[in-house]
């Protein structure tokens, strides 16, 4: 079953909105066969793993996440156990999806298939918490993405901001983008830094191959701009990507250039008005409904500190340089707060060092 996680940690870049699995066969004492999930439309890991034994008659299947039972793009991979004849299915956790959720290995039972579930769980579920967590609440895990300087500061007063980390941590954010099915930013950040916010293969660090992988599958971008401000200019409306661009939904949706490019890869959202701003719960639901497992947050601290406020941030990855930027700088975050009492209670969940910047990993405390 570790084989197993750490085969399925090989879709990581591709798999979605499927969530990645591994699945080792064996037989005898022997490995015949494992493989991970292909990109959506492709095999799962059950079906892979199966190619590569050929027979895998008599085998014991060890599996991250319960094999599926319901048709989508593909067929039951349950069902094709039972037709490749293993005699076992190992799996390390039940499929959170409603379609499923214990319905697959009900399945291979009633085909006298000697079935387990729950060999390393936790750390299953440490594979694909953005795929549990829509299957559970209806919208995907969200993380933020901050960099500041060892005094607290995000950007200069005049809104400069690039570059606070070094290449290590530009690189590991890189990575975070791959792993994510949308990446969310504001029109302040847009304005001040014209980001494209794509996956670029050649600043991942990975091996050509997961590097291909990786920057195949661009994610979508969400621009909350709720005054229309970002020209059509602006890289992150460019064709490398699809965009979604959010707005004020009072106001008409702005007519997109002509041009093919542009009719493909830009989509206008209105949104309704909350206390203070946009909907970003509703917007939250609306990427749940898309599909997107992980979204990933790169903004500034007005709509970071929005989205801690209505407890939509499930984690805060914050990246901090040696540097000092100065009393007059931005903040990490723009959160009004008055009294001790008011204070946003974090839980560390990790600390290393990338380079010569440190990344902090926390989970808010609601």
């Amino acid at each position: 079953m570790a084989r197993a996680l750490q085969l399925a940690r090989g879709g990581r870049y591709w798999a979605m909105p499927n969530p990645h699995v591994g699945c080792v066969l064996v037989r005898d004492g022997q490995v015949i066969g494992e493989g991970f999930t292909q990109p959506a439309g492709s095999n799962h890991a059950e079906i892979e793993a199966l190619k590569a034994a050929g027979d895998a008659r008599g085998a014991t299947a060890y599996v991250t996440l319960e094999p599926c039972s319901h048709h989508g793009k593909t067929g039951p991979c349950a069902d094709a156990l039972v037709v490749a004849g293993v005699s076992r299915v190992v799996a390390a956790m039940e499929d959170p999806n409603p379609q499923v959720a214990g319905q697959g290995l009900a399945r291979l039972r009633a085909a006298g298939i000697e079935t387990e579930c729950g060999l390393l769980q936790a750390e299953a579920e440490r594979v694909i918490p953005g795929f549990i967590a829509r299957m559970r609440r209806g919208r995907g895990r969200v993380r933020a993405k901050l960099a500041m300087s060892l005094d607290g500061r995000t950007a200069m007063a005049s809104g400069e901001s690039q570059w606070i980390t070094g290449p290590a941590a530009r690189q590991d954010v890189q990575r975070l983008r791959a792993m994510s099915c949308a990446i969310v930013t504001g029109s302040g950040t847009v304005l001040a830094d014209d980001c494209a916010l794509t996956v670029r293969a050649g600043e991942l660090g990975l091996p050509a191959v997961e590097a291909a992988r990786a920057s195949a599958r661009q994610p979508l971008r969400v621009v909350v701009d709720s005054r229309l401000q970002v020209p059509f200019g602006a890289r992150i409306l460019n064709a490398d990507a699809p965009t979604l661009w959010c707005h004020d939904e009072a106001l008409p949706a702005p007519p997109l250039p002509p041009g093919a490019d542009a009719q493909a890869t830009i989509e206008t959202f209105g949104l309704p008005r909350g206390a203070n701003g946009l909907d970003l719960a509703l917007l939250m639901d609306a990427l749940g409904a898309r599909h997107c497992n992980e979204i990933l947050v790169e903004c500034g601290p007005r709509l970071a500190g929005s989205l801690l406020q209505v407890g939509l941030l499930d984690e805060l990855i914050v990246y901090m340089a040696p540097t000092l930027m100065g009393n007059l700088a931005q903040p990490l975050l723009h959160l009004p707060l008055s009294q001790m009492a008011d204070k946003v209670d974090l839980e560390l969940a990790d600390v290393r060092r990338v380079g010569r910047d440190w990344r902090f990993t926390a989970m808010p405390r609601y």
